[in-house]
């Protein structure tokens, strides 16, 4: 090594000291502000730097801090050129939520034009014969289910008897906090064959409207969401067989609608699935800060939030600047395992931060305020799957096990190493497990089961441990 290379190493690694002291004189400096009442001084730049101390401190690596800022935003650039994650589209919809609030919606897969399909005759022939019951508890009576009205109706029997088919399955996809449809781009593309697909972006989120409601002064709440999920399946799925598929808000949206209208449970959902979400409890969530930390955290997060909130144009620019931190702290609360695809790793990045802090701040006091554990007897006739990552900090695995906890038939999978966002960090986990999810509800509900997708359920699961344990 030159002299040179040795003194840039050198300057490299005072770098390094100096920002893990920077970042914990910060901590420190908001952790003050915070208790004193002093809002405004307690910007989301320092809120970003205490979580990554404390992340530091737990093993976040530091040369990801001491990267020249010049070199980082080159090779975001290069990571976004060569990434075409979000770039898949479907029929553009607007629908009006209960407040009038316009939500975006898309139409996707080949279901819609009745695209190819595996023959009804085969899915009755299946659907006839014993066989395990939901991935792998016996069910008596074979693989026809009497939850609801679709049960019997099979499509080769149904076209037969002159009888109009059943449908192919309605999938809707419901992305969490802080993202929108985009989310869901590697599910987009696998399911995109002889189903009916729809995104739809969550009110205040994505190409949604702000919601208008809370513009007027309206309190947010998981309660509204499951309204307007409601909404967008009247308007564009009235009719058919559903499965519904969630993620952290996005499951505790399927639950609100469970709460509100259980007939729809019992009568058009053939499936259900939630990934990385909580049925309640929320509170006591600790972030992976210490306990005492993670209780003030849940005191005065709202109420900081709020005050960045109305200082909009300025935290924005605050976030574009300390984005070489807070890509940190995304990455810490994203994903749990070491080799994510860097492109992958970016573009999480580039949902979260497109969502607007006055919207973070709408959306955070719902969560304490959901508890919807007894809406989850809508589900225990309907097969279900519940997911989650062992590395979870902001829905932790015990939120999935208290979920199976309630519906003994649900198929419980938590993923070591994996962290929340389990479709971006392990798609082809979850596309196999969504695959065998959907084999069941056609069996249950009597609609086609697309090849590509029989293909995917009955294929290898990727090479990754999964615990089954509590199953």
């Amino acid at each position: 090594m030159s002299s040179e290379e040795g003194g840039l190493a050198g300057a490299a690694a005072g770098a390094a000291v100096e920002a893990v002291q920077q970042v914990r004189a910060a901590a420190g400096s908001v952790a003050s502000d915070v208790a004193a009442g002093r809002w405004r001084r307690a910007g989301l730049v320092g809120l970003s730097l205490g979580v990554v101390a404390a992340g530091a401190a737990a093993g976040v690596a530091v040369e990801r801090l001491t990267i020249g800022r010049d070199m980082r935003r080159r090779a975001g650039a290069e990571v976004e050129a060569a990434a075409t994650f979000g770039s898949l589209r479907g029929r553009p919809r607007t629908v009006a939520a209960p407040d009038g609030t316009e939500l975006y919606v898309e139409l996707d897969g080949t279901g819609w034009q009745e695209g190819p399909q595996t023959p009804p005759a085969a899915v009755a022939a299946e659907a006839s014969a014993p066989r395990k019951g939901w991935l792998g508890r016996f069910r008596p009576g074979g693989g026809t289910s009497s939850a609801g009205p679709l049960g019997g109706v099979l499509s080769g029997v149904g076209s037969m008897l002159g009888m109009v088919p059943t449908p192919p399955l309605t999938v809707v996809f419901c992305h969490g906090y802080c993202l929108n449809q985009d989310c869901w781009h590697f599910q987009r593309a696998a399911f995109r064959e002889g189903l009916r697909l729809v995104f739809w972006d969550q009110r205040s989120h994505g190409r949604s409207e702000r919601s208008r409601s809370h513009l007027a002064g309206e309190p947010a709440s998981i309660d509204q969401l499951g309204g307007d999920l409601k909404a967008v399946i009247d308007a564009v799925a009235p009719t058919g067989p559903l499965v519904l598929v969630g993620h952290s808000m996005g499951g505790m949206t399927v639950m609100a609608l469970a709460d509100q209208h259980p007939e729809l449970f019992r009568e058009r959902v053939a499936a259900v699935a939630l990934l990385g979400t909580t049925a309640g409890g929320w509170s006591g969530v600790t972030l992976g800060l210490p306990a005492y930390g993670a209780k003030m955290l849940h005191r005065v997060a709202p109420g900081v939030l709020k005050a960045l909130g109305r200082q909009r144009d300025l935290v924005e620019r605050s976030r574009r600047l300390g984005s070489d931190l807070t890509s940190v702290v995304y990455r810490k609360f994203s994903f749990g395992r070491e080799d994510v695809d860097p492109a992958v790793e970016r573009f999480a990045q580039r949902l979260l931060e497109a969502t607007p802090i006055d919207v973070v701040a709408e959306f955070f006091p719902a969560f304490d305020l959901h508890e919807k554990t007894t809406a989850l007897a809508a589900f225990r006739d309907i097969p279900t799957l519940v997911m989650g990552g062992a590395k979870d900090l902001l829905t932790p695995p015990r939120h999935s096990e208290a979920i199976a906890a309630e519906l003994p038939d649900a198929e419980l999978i938590i993923v070591p190493d994996a962290g929340h966002l389990l479709m971006l960090e392990l798609p082809d986990l979850v596309n196999t497990q969504l695959a065998l999810l959907l084999e069941q509800a056609a069996r249950g509900s009597g609609a086609p089961l697309p090849q590509p997708v029989r293909d995917l359920a009955l294929g290898t699961v990727p090479a990754v441990a999964v615990d089954e344990s509590l199953t």
